[in-house]
């Protein structure tokens, strides 16, 4: 079988997964780690090298290009389509040193890594890599992950890209490119990204198996409890000490463990996930992540957190503990269910490949959760296993993840 798209998108994953670009929530500067800029320059000037017009760094740190429209002069100019990734990696685990290798043609037993020798990755543990023997796997070595969540989609889109222009012939709207920085820390589109992008619709390209179209992910808000205790000397402390620690621990073990934490929720269930924990006796800081797929039950989850600190601070009035709860992101469903057009663009290009669309709710979020006035749904790569070291993708899923977009992009320019 000819796989025109595979040594390119292998070149350029390997390229990309091998320059750390981890973002930090801690940071307050956008990207929020200046090592993010050592892809998003690479990729403005990748750009410019392929001949993508209107190529430019935002001062917000997004890369955005245009491909101009190949329709034919009769024709109507059709809707305006954004193709969406972003560069950063998750700082959930180390991303530094990153020594991306190729699997040809794997074998179909377990693979195993050259710098963590106890670390195995098997199709028993991990029934979808089953499905790929005679595939070209790439994970990392072991000690870090490999970042194809979401360099795999970059490679995906700027391979399409190069494609589309290097073959003019191929009839397509205005394509309009966006490289987004710190998507992992929820930060990802900023208040100025949906206009200057001027798409009427867009794809992410951050999801994961074969034929995978998702249009739904949960809705996320992020809460802050901050406690303040009384301080003093412990030799001195008896009726005058109050321990932040402890009424942490008292908060911490009044969530609910058994129902609405991540490690035992799956499928459309939401959790209440402890992300950190931070300070000492006389003040401590806990974040936690409320995620639902509902918007009652998102509201319902930030109500049981208040009540556990109302119910807390009721033990001890002379402690203050605040509960700030911000909105993160909303459920992509809310906007794309009143115009399924994106959605089904996207189902029938894929169609065109013989692979039948499955959609399935995402239990996270991605870039498009934050761009979901416009209708942005999000579209395989293939990425496995993200955020570990155990985090691996096929070159031939990325290859079918091109094919989708191309075949989407003259979807369009006939709809």
């Amino acid at each position: 079988m000819e796989r025109p798209f595979d040594p390119e998108l292998e070149s350029r994953l390997l390229r990309y997964a091998a320059i750390d670009s981890q973002s930090d929530a801690a940071s307050a500067s956008a990207p929020s780690t200046p090592i993010q800029f050592d892809m998003l320059h690479l990729l403005e000037r990748e750009l410019r090298e392929i001949g993508a017009s209107d190529v430019r760094l935002t001062d917000y740190g997004v890369v955005l290009a245009t491909l101009p429209a190949t329709m034919p002069a009769t024709a109507a100019a059709g809707p305006v389509i954004g193709l969406v990734a972003h560069v950063d990696t998750t700082p959930q685990f180390n991303a530094t040193g990153v020594k991306p290798r190729v699997i040809r043609g794997y074998n179909g037993g377990a693979i195993t890594f050259p710098d963590a020798p106890d670390l195995v990755l098997t199709p028993e543990e991990f029934p979808y890599l089953a499905e790929k023997q005679g595939h070209d796997i790439i994970t990392a070595s072991g000690l870090t992950l490999l970042g194809a969540d979401d360099k795999a989609g970059v490679a995906i889109i700027m391979t399409a890209a190069r494609h589309l222009l290097a073959n003019p012939a191929i009839p397509h709207p205005e394509i309009r490119i966006a490289f987004t920085p710190d998507e992992e820390i929820g930060r990802g589109v900023g208040p100025a990204l949906p206009k200057d992008l001027g798409a009427d619709f867009a794809y992410t390209f951050d999801g994961a198996g074969l034929g995978e179209i998702e249009y739904e992910s949960f809705s996320a808000d992020g809460a802050e409890i901050r406690i303040t205790g009384v301080s003093i000397h412990p030799g001195q402390a008896k009726g005058k000490l109050v321990n932040a620690i402890h009424l942490a621990a008292k908060i911490i073990a009044m969530l609910p463990q058994a129902s609405m934490v991540p490690e035992l929720t799956e499928g459309r269930e939401g959790f209440i996930h402890a992300t950190d924990m931070d300070g000492g006796s006389s003040e401590m800081v806990i974040k936690l992540i409320l995620r639902d797929f509902e918007l009652d039950g998102l509201a319902a989850k930030g109500a049981l957190v208040r009540a556990i600190c109302d119910a807390v601070q009721a033990t001890e009035p002379r402690a203050t503990i605040s509960c700030e709860i911000r909105p993160q992101y909303r459920n992509m469903r809310y906007w794309l269910e009143k115009d399924m057009t994106p959605v089904e663009l996207a189902r029938a290009a894929l169609r065109k490949q013989g692979i039948e669309p499955v959609s399935v709710p995402i239990r996270g979020g991605t870039d498009g959760s934050r761009l979901t006035e416009m209708g942005v749904p999000n579209l395989f790569t293939g990425m496995q296993n993200i955020h570990g070291p155990l985090e691996w993708v096929s070159v031939q899923d990325m290859a079918a993840a091109v094919r989708l977009c191309l075949d989407l992009v003259q979807e369009a320019a006939t709809a």
